[in-house]
């Protein structure tokens, strides 16, 4: 959630549905401008082979291990032109209450929100295309903060119908089907080359296939972009599941649960890195040409860690690292990233510091590179990843 004293409580989605087959996406929800250049600037546009974003084609060791953090070149690197590229448009649909939904389209995950004092605790169980029912899957400490309740993001793994049992106590219970991968296709336009950031290539918000009338409710743009100096960085895990064959379509199913069910209007990391290493851009910052940040280089705020998101950057590794560790491919990516974020602003990742929120005056002392859990209560960023964040300390240059 954004940062303030006193923080807004997130109201619902105003629709049934979002980009569904049978409609565009809800007016509530549409922009009223084109997309700006910085939704199009720098996409892999080479390596997105139809609805898909190829993995293996941005392994660490393939795209970044000539990275240079510190190079002086421009962050946007690509001349050669813009091509279109095709997505699934992100259908989604909103249910109440916890009968049980049949969402009417294949359902990848399924977003649960709900009022109350238990911020963990609900559940969700899915019944197969064959009519057969999953176990009940009960959400634990993930990484999103709500004020006043909690949320959950569970994987449904094409499943046609699902219900949900809310924790004990919980009030206003809404859930959200999305799918992000069979939806009927849309254009993109994006640069025919890959893009880089410092020397370091990442896909931007066309090249994963943001839809950019996600940000917009009501004609206005729901969280306005605000900047500050950036103090420090932040590690999670996004709670979805490992080894995942499509990491492109979770990160615009993390996009459609942060920005509709949580009503933050964007997706809440700046950046995200899958498990072969590929560095996706996140939260939007405007026409400039470096991502997360504006024209003077200047950290647009996010809403990874609530209370704490000004001049805080969220970075966030696909999967779940509570027992398994992030790949080879991944931290090596992290690692780099930091590096060049840590140049970029003059930090010192093996250093501690004390963070001043510039919104509210909140003070924290904490490592310069730390995890979620170091903040808040809750297990992000899993705990394989929590031990080996000293290892990406110290493997920065």
């Amino acid at each position: 959630m954004p940062d303030s004293t006193t923080p807004p409580t997130p109201s619902s989605p105003s629709a049934d549905s979002a980009g569904s087959a049978d409609s565009s996406a809800p007016s509530s929800h549409r922009a009223k401008s084109r997309v700006t250049r910085r939704g199009v600037i720098g996409a892999t546009g080479a390596v997105a082979l139809g609805a898909a974003l190829t993995p293996v084609v941005f392994a660490a060791g393939e795209s970044n291990e000539s990275a240079d953090p510190a190079a002086d070149s421009s962050t946007a690197e690509n001349t050669k032109g813009m091509r279109t590229e095709k997505f699934p448009r992100t259908r989604s649909r909103k249910a109440t209450g916890t009968a049980p939904v049949d969402a009417a389209f294949p359902v990848g995950y399924v977003a649960v929100r709900w009022a109350g004092t238990a911020r963990n605790g609900a559940s969700v169980r899915v019944t197969k295309a064959d009519g057969s029912q999953g176990e009940w899957q009960t959400t634990g400490g993930g990484c999103a903060h709500v004020d006043g309740g909690g949320t959950a993001l569970v994987p449904a793994s094409g499943a046609e119908k699902y219900e949900v049992r809310a924790p004990r106590g919980a009030s206003d219970v809404t859930s959200l089907a999305i799918d992000t991968t069979a939806g009927p296709q849309r254009n993109v336009k994006v640069p025919s080359e890959p893009t880089r950031a410092r020397g370091l290539r990442y896909l931007s918000r066309a090249a994963w296939g943001a839809d950019e009338s996600l940000r917009f409710k009501d004609g206005e743009v729901n969280s306005p972009e605000v900047y500050y100096d950036a103090q420090c960085l932040t590690v999670h895990h996004t709670d979805t599941p490992n080894d995942d064959p499509d990491p492109a379509a979770t990160v615009r199913a993390i996009y459609e649960y942060h920005a509709i069910t949580n009503d933050w209007g964007d997706i809440g990391y700046h950046f995200l890195i899958d498990e072969a290493g590929a560095i996706y851009e996140g939260r939007y910052s405007g026409d400039d040409d470096l991502p997360a940040h504006d024209k003077d280089g200047k950290l647009v705020t996010a809403f990874h860690t609530a209370g704490f998101n000004s001049g805080n950057i969220g970075i966030a590794l696909i999967g779940n690292l509570a027992a398994q560790r992030p790949t080879d491919a991944a931290k090596e990516s992290l690692t780099n990233l930091v590096t060049m974020l840590a140049r970029i602003h003059g930090l010192s990742p093996q250093a501690k510091m004390t963070f001043t929120n510039p919104v509210n005056g909140v003070t924290k002392d904490v490592d310069t590179v730390s995890g979620h859990r170091d903040w808040l209560e809750t297990d992000c960023p899993g705990e394989t990843m929590y031990e080996l964040l000293g290892e990406v300390r110290k493997g920065t240059r």
